[in-house]
């Protein structure tokens, strides 16, 4: 029993150390001694790491971030899973879900207030990618998909985010639906927070966009 209480919450302790790890902060100061957090937008996130640094140093960045989400969410599974917590059905169905779900938004919680950097993160747009791909990867890469459409069309990082964040409780209600699983609470309540976690980061990039002044890739000003 004791395990049984220990363990989920270890489990939210690992999710959020692993989203805290700050791959574009490191970036900035193996490349050129520098806080990224003082440089263009002020995120720690892959999209400030292109346009300070170039194409390579954003793309390690964004695989990293990428994982953290991944890796918090399999490792809930793989330590919850052997302890009597199945993943599928079951009447312990929804606790499950309720805690892999939750060490996801946990990661998140730790790319946007990592406690290494003063609680000053990123906008949690790669890690919240990896965390779909590990809870549900279809919802996942639909999502990248919604992203990279509104990308390739408005070359706007930032309304790519926002636009696939708003999708994304959409796909996430579809994609059950679709499979016959019904309504899972755990997995439509991590849509709909990190959709809203997603838009509140970016609210002055919002504003930006209203006001006609966001930046498109390529152009060295402060943006998503």
């Amino acid at each position: 029993m004791t395990a049984l209480l220990i363990a989920p919450l270890l489990c939210l302790l690992a999710g959020y150390l692993l989203g805290s790890i700050p791959a574009g902060y490191l970036a900035g100061r193996w490349l050129q001694g520098v806080d990224i957090r003082t440089l263009g937008s002020g995120s720690t996130g892959a999209t400030n790491v292109l346009r300070q640094f170039g194409k390579g140093p954003a793309l390690a960045v964004f695989l990293v971030d990428v994982l953290k989400g991944t890796m918090a969410v399999l490792l809930a599974k793989a330590v919850l899973q052997p302890l009597g917590l199945p993943l599928d059905g079951g009447a312990a169905a929804v606790t499950s879900d309720s805690w892999v779900v939750a060490a996801g938004l946990a990661a998140l919680a730790g790319h946007i207030w990592p406690v290494w950097l003063g609680w000053r993160g990123g906008k949690a747009v790669a890690t919240a990618l990896g965390m779909l791909l590990g809870l549900t990867w279809p919802v996942g890469l639909a999502c990248f998909g919604v992203f990279l459409a509104v990308l390739s069309l408005s070359r706007i990082v930032s309304l790519s985010s926002v636009v696939a964040a708003i999708a994304l409780p959409l796909l996430m209600l579809g994609w059950f639906q679709d499979q016959g699983l019904g309504l899972r609470w755990p997995y439509l309540a991590l849509a709909l927070l990190t959709s809203t976690l997603v838009i509140w980061r970016h609210r002055s990039n919002l504003s930006r966009l209203l006001a006609g002044t966001e930046p498109k890739l390529g152009q060295q000003k402060p943006g998503s």
